[in-house]
């Protein structure tokens, strides 16, 4: 099975520097780890036992069909 995987550079104070948020959109499922590597292996094992949990519910285990991602940039004037 193949998930994608969004990384984002967390910018909270409250986490150590060079953090990494992994989110699997398909899963709403989202965690984090030191570095994009640490990010990537959270948001394995957190996709397995994901995958056991339902697996052991009886539940279904979703697909991802397709994904795509992209960038708006929003104007300062909404902000301001």
């Amino acid at each position: 099975m193949t998930y994608s995987i969004l990384f984002e550079k967390i910018n909270d104070q409250s986490f150590p520097k060079g953090y990494f948020y992994a989110h699997i959109p398909s899963l709403d499922l989202t965690t984090h780890g030191l570095g994009i590597e640490g990010a990537e292996e959270a948001a394995k094992d957190l996709i397995h036992l994901w995958i056991e949990e339902k697996k052991a519910n009886g539940e279904e285990v979703k697909h991802e069909a397709e994904s795509f991602f992209s960038k708006i940039e929003i104007e300062d004037a909404v902000f301001g």
